[in-house]
């Protein structure tokens, strides 16, 4: 389900009254690709909710520059939101999900194996309520830039 930060944080105040354990992480997914069906397919079996946090169009245009997104926010959501694992996704237009992840307060903060912990955006914050900070391995050696990539070196030459 595509939600708002209030609708969110109305539904985890039920379902953490229930027990269960909030995961979130968070990416740009611009051509969503089996590298992040797989990443999500894991961070979902640490606990009971996945949050996928989605950068915002103008967002992902600061970070990966002004030929990017690929892919508008509205149909980015749509893709996240369609995986079967995938509880709740949000957009953002920080280019970090600080604010987020102070307001969510998951109990388990995942990112990829590419990151290292201490640069992990909010894992200092998610441990001092005792939240965990975890970090999973690839499977797939892709990413929306290989991608480009590769349609470039084919169509482009």
């Amino acid at each position: 389900m595509i939600v708002s930060l209030q609708e969110l944080l109305e539904i985890l105040e039920k379902e953490r009254s229930n027990g269960k354990k909030v995961i979130f992480t968070n990416g740009c997914f611009d051509l969503l690709h089996a590298g992040h069906v797989d990443y999500l397919e894991k961070a979902k079996t640490l606990g009971d909710i996945l949050i996928v946090a989605i950068n915002s169009d103008s967002s992902v245009k600061r970070i990966k520059g002004n030929k990017r997104p690929i892919i508008s926010q509205e149909q980015r959501a749509k893709l996240v939101d369609s995986l079967k694992f995938v509880d709740f996704v949000i957009l953002f237009e920080e280019d970090t999900p600080e604010k987020l992840i102070k307001a969510i307060k998951p109990d388990i903060l995942v990112k990829g194996g590419d990151w290292k912990i201490e640069k992990i955006v909010g894992r200092e914050f998610v441990e001092s309520y005792g939240g965990k900070v975890v970090t999973i391995s690839f499977k797939y050696s892709i990413s929306t830039t290989k991608i480009v990539e590769r349609i470039i070196s084919l169509y482009c030459e």
